[in-house]
């Protein structure tokens, strides 16, 4: 049974999307260097191409200061590589002019022809120690200005951090009609606001189901005061192997090298790190068993060396089924997932598990059009 209102309630598939390691997490045993995995534009492109080949429908590109590659340079470079996976590009509020980053999405969007999906960020930039409230104060005037570039003639726009009056936006129109939809993050008030008003799928990290059911719910009640709803995203990390045994095996060997110190680092580099929902990933690990599993397949052991998302999936393919079920009948139709190294889970997900699911890219309030329409002009685009 649906724990709350979905945007897409009669949808029968679920988008399922893999991750590249932009900034420089992926490794063999965590907390260990991997030259042979580092962030280079040769590894990431290649977990994307094995993604696509594997049949995922979405790749989350993330972002980071500290470490890595540049997210929308990266996707740019990725458009005339792929054809049929979406591209997720994590955009931070703030960083870029937004009309300037109105004109580089909707770029982006026609270099992709309606592939492109983005990830509304709002985390500190380098330096910054800024209130909650006010980064997401900026993040909501950034994505109404957005809006405004995408679906109007020109910008008129007064807040507290831009103030913009009788700007054109042409060229500027996306190749989807209305842009690119948004997948949102956060658990403070001002978090869910802005993802009820404004956003389309209200992403959620790994945390056992009662506390996911409740961020649902507070979601949902953001949004039904600005009269919409909203789709439901989980983003996890994945360990699936032919046996129990076998996953639970890998999970003890992918943290045998981890010295907690190090890994401690790793997650305090992190721009993030003293966010909310960190805070509550940091909880599970505290209510895991002795040996991490806050749940029976969810193992908290990922977050002890990773900032953010720091919980997997681990079983056999029948049990991470059951689980993907399970978030199914919550309402979560979006699933992001990882592993470690990302091609080698990839490829076991991708041969245990993703032929048995069905897949889809989320609906739009703008529908969709056939794989096959042409480009359209500048200006003129609708969602593919």
């Amino acid at each position: 049974m649906t724990v709350v209102p979905v945007t897409s309630p009669d949808l029968d598939a679920s988008e399922v999307s893999w991750f590249s390691a932009l900034c420089s997490d992926d490794y063999r045993y965590l907390g260990v260097p991997d030259g042979a995995l580092r962030s280079s534009w040769e590894h990431c492109r290649d977990i994307v191409l094995e993604a696509e080949k594997q049949g995922f429908r979405n790749i989350l590109a993330p972002s980071s200061y500290q470490v890595g590659q540049d997210t929308l340079s990266f996707v740019a470079g990725m458009a005339p590589l792929t054809s049929t996976i979406n591209m997720l590009a994590a955009i931070r509020c703030g960083e870029m002019h937004p009309i300037m980053l109105a004109r580089t999405v909707a770029t982006l969007d026609h270099m992709m022809q309606g592939r492109l999906t983005l990830n509304v960020i709002s985390s500190d930039f380098p330096g910054e120690k800024a209130e909650s409230s006010y980064r997401y104060q900026r993040s909501r005037e950034v994505v109404e200005i957005l809006k405004q570039a995408w679906t109007r003639d020109s910008i008129d726009f007064a807040g507290q951090v831009y103030n913009f009056s009788g700007l054109t936006t042409d060229p500027a129109k996306p190749y989807q009609t209305g842009g690119p939809m948004l997948y949102f993050g956060g658990y403070s008030p001002d978090a869910l606001d802005l993802c009820g008003q404004h956003c389309d799928v209200y992403l959620m990290w790994p945390e056992p189901k009662e506390q996911i059911a409740q961020r649902m719910k507070d979601a949902n009640a953001a949004a039904e005061r600005h009269g919409r709803t909203l789709d439901y995203g989980l983003r996890v990390h994945m360990i699936v192997r032919d046996t129990e045994a076998e996953a639970r095996e890998y999970a003890e060997s992918l943290v045998s090298k981890l010295d907690d110190e190090y890994g401690k680092l790793i997650r305090e580099r992190a721009h993030d790190s003293i966010s909310l929902g960190v805070s509550h990933q940091a909880r599970a690990r505290e209510l895991a068993d002795k040996f991490g599993y806050v749940e029976r397949h969810l193992w908290t052991g990922i977050g002890r060396a990773r900032s953010g998302c720091g919980a997997a999936l681990v079983g056999s393919a029948d049990q991470v089924l059951s689980e993907i079920e399970e978030y199914r009948k919550m309402g979560i139709r979006a699933f992001i997932f990882s592993g470690y190294p990302h091609i080698d889970e990839c490829r076991h997900f991708g041969r245990l598990v993703l032929p048995e699911l069905k897949t889809c890219s989320l609906p739009h309030e703008y529908g969709r059009v056939p794989a096959d329409t042409p480009a359209t002009p500048l200006g003129q685009g609708v969602r593919k």
